[in-house]
């Protein structure tokens, strides 16, 4: 039986995301779009192939069938169009980046100003986000990741090894001098798990939660916290030193973390002209 692409892959992305909405958003669709599709593919098949569970969606068992199935078929959609993509020979069109907040706000705006002179014709989209963008699914061309990737499939060219600092504003660092090992000073971390404790236990710094009073994902904003004299804040070396208001806290003990930059691509598009342009002026640059 013949049915539609575009409703399998509605089922697909809906299959994976676990709404409408969520699989709308991996599609660039609308949500009723999505709904409809979804809807057409059950009433071709006859089946359901989702139920509602409270406020989420449920694959049925004909649905679970039916995902073992097309998944395969859709991953040999996505090697097909990234081995065509590979063999482009014009330098022109779009190039996905995928980089963390930090490297989107202090990195990337000077190295795409120079990509804008070199190929004007190419087209740069920047997906920022500190979650790991899947290459293999095509979110994103190129990406800057802090580890090296392990699938086969991808290529990967480690840039360097960035020493990340504490920093803090120097009317709170002024102030630190009355903090001890027994009394560390306040923190602005990404949430108040163990992570940041392990990484300064060496020090002798036993942090609680407790020791983390402002908490958020948008990195941003932890330097604009910082500059306001709230707390101290883990940052890059070369970001840091953008920044007038803020200085190394704690300097004699050490570089407490050290990162490395690791530019990663498909391997089959790097026979793809436009990309590799991106990708050799982000490695020259970052």
């Amino acid at each position: 039986m013949n049915f539609d692409w575009n409703n399998a892959k509605a089922f697909l992305a809906t299959a994976q995301q676990g709404s409408f909405s969520a699989a709308a958003k991996t599609l660039e669709l609308t949500q009723p779009t999505v709904g409809r599709q979804v809807s057409a593919l059950e009433k071709e098949l006859n089946v359901a192939l989702f139920e509602r569970i409270g406020k989420k969606l449920h694959l049925t068992k004909a649905g679970q069938e039916l995902l073992k199935r097309l998944a395969p078929m859709n991953e040999a959609a996505i090697q097909a169009s990234l081995t065509a993509l590979g063999h482009s020979e014009v330098i022109e069109g779009r190039v996905t980046i995928a980089a963390s907040q930090i490297d989107a706000l202090y990195r990337l705006p000077a190295i795409i100003a120079l990509l804008r002179q070199q190929a004007p014709k190419i087209q740069i989209d920047v997906v920022v986000s500190n979650e790991v963008s899947d290459l293999q699914r095509g979110e994103a061309d190129i990406a800057i990741r802090s580890f090296r990737p392990t699938q086969p499939e991808l290529i990967a060219k480690k840039i360097r090894d960035i020493p990340v600092w504490l920093y803090g504003s120097r009317r709170y660092l002024s102030a630190s001098k009355q903090y001890s090992l027994s009394a560390p000073p306040d923190f602005i971390g990404f949430d108040r798990s163990s992570m940041v404790s392990k990484q300064l236990s060496p020090i002798g710094w036993d942090l609680q939660p407790e020791h983390f009073p402002i908490a958020t994902m948008f990195q941003p904003l932890h330097i604009e916290l910082a500059k306001h004299h709230l707390g101290i804040i883990f940052l890059p070396e070369d970001v840091g030193e953008q920044h007038a208001d803020l200085i190394k806290a704690f300097e004699l003990m050490g570089t407490p973390l050290t990162l490395e930059m690791w530019l990663v691509c498909h391997q089959e598009l790097r026979t793809n002209k436009r990309v590799k342009t991106v990708f050799e002026c982000l490695a020259r640059h970052l």
